[in-house]
């Protein structure tokens, strides 16, 4: 079979890998029909975390080709969203609502070998994988259903752990696919006014299509004055931070009023931020990796309802021979998101 094959820093290849098997008997392998490249990829491709020479992905849509003999709910033939990590459904933490904390689970690109290839296998296939009813639908909607494997999950929890309700003013500091979705998910939520800082005219956009009121484009301390004269001095009821850098944060706090919550999803890379900013405004900070298989039910009946299309932070789509331009279209940032399309449904 065909995956991405990561070599290193900078470097990521078309590679030939054995076919996924059936390992436990609660495992299923699933044929991918959409893939696509994490933020979260980048840190690795550009050397700031470490990864394993490889397989790599943690994002994928696709059709059951093979289950255990103990997958009771699935079947071949089903087609099935993957959240981008697998639970056994029966932990403490599973019970609590947090799957991606499970005890016994893991990331599909760590425990599986990768999702951005031609077929993956997943542990706990009836407690990880969620069917999607229907057959025949658009691009558009492959495409949402691909988001819903991470990033509208990871938008969602920022905008959850933030605890925003009907009528706040809200701040979102990332204009990546999860500030994106995070827009999205702040205004499913009831904000009434949703401030997102950006200064790429094209993903401007995007967050006001998907509900932003108020563009900021400056950054660092002037990102914070801005938004502290467009709340009159107060500072906003909540803000979602979604890059993980010390400058992201510090921002997200500094524009939080007194009392408020900032949402953090953004995978932390922090060398300098420190608490003592956020002690003094009674600022929480709240969130981590999003439960995305507690979240993609709900979030894939708006999809299917057309309430929501978060499809649309994909600006590129290209194939797995493609996987190369796909990973420096968003390191250059040239591309939001890239959408890899892998079979047909």
């Amino acid at each position: 079979m065909k995956a991405a094959n990561f070599q290193g820093k900078g470097k990521v290849v078309l590679g030939d890998f054995p076919n996924p098997k059936i390992q436990e008997q609660t495992d299923a392998i699933i044929r991918v029909v959409r893939t696509c490249v994490c933020g979260s990829d980048l840190w690795y491709y550009r050397g700031i975390l470490d990864h394993e020479t490889g397989r790599i992905g943690h994002e994928l849509i696709g059709v059951i080709e093979e289950v255990g003999g103990d997958v009771k709910e699935l079947k071949p033939g089903d087609f099935v969203i993957a959240p981008f990590k697998f639970s056994d459904g029966t932990c403490a933490n599973c019970l609590a609502g947090f799957q991606s904390n499970c005890i016994h689970g893991a990331s599909f690109s760590a425990g599986t070998d990768g999702g951005q290839g031609q077929f993956v296998r997943s542990p706990y296939a009836d407690a990880t994988l969620v069917k999607v009813p229907g057959s025949d639908f658009s691009e558009e909607m492959l495409a949402s259903f691909t988001a819903l494997s991470d990033v509208m999950c990871t938008g969602y929890h920022a905008a959850i752990s933030a605890e925003i309700k009907e009528g706040d003013t809200i701040a979102v500091v990332g204009d990546g696919a999860v500030g994106l979705c995070a827009i999205i998910s702040a205004k499913k939520l009831g904000a009434k006014r949703i401030i997102a800082l950006s200064r790429n005219p094209a993903r401007q956009e995007v967050a006001k299509e998907f509900g932003a009121t108020d563009i900021v484009s400056e950054r660092g301390q002037a990102a914070i004055d801005a938004t502290m004269k467009l709340t009159d001095g107060v500072g906003v009821n909540a803000a979602l931070e979604c890059v993980g850098s010390d400058e992201a944060m510090e921002t997200a706090v500094g524009i939080t009023r007194a009392g408020g919550i900032v949402g953090a999803v953004g995978v932390p890379n922090y060398d300098n931020f420190k608490y003592q900013s956020a002690f003094w405004k009674n600022v929480g900070i709240r969130g981590g990796i999003a439960p995305a298989r507690q979240y993609i039910p709900e979030l894939l009946e708006d999809v299917l309802k057309g309430r929501i299309n978060p499809g649309r932070v994909f600006d590129l789509t290209t194939d797995l021979e493609h996987i190369s331009e796909a990973y420096a279209a968003m390191d250059e940032r040239r591309a939001i998101k890239s959408l890899i399309k892998v079979s047909e449904l």
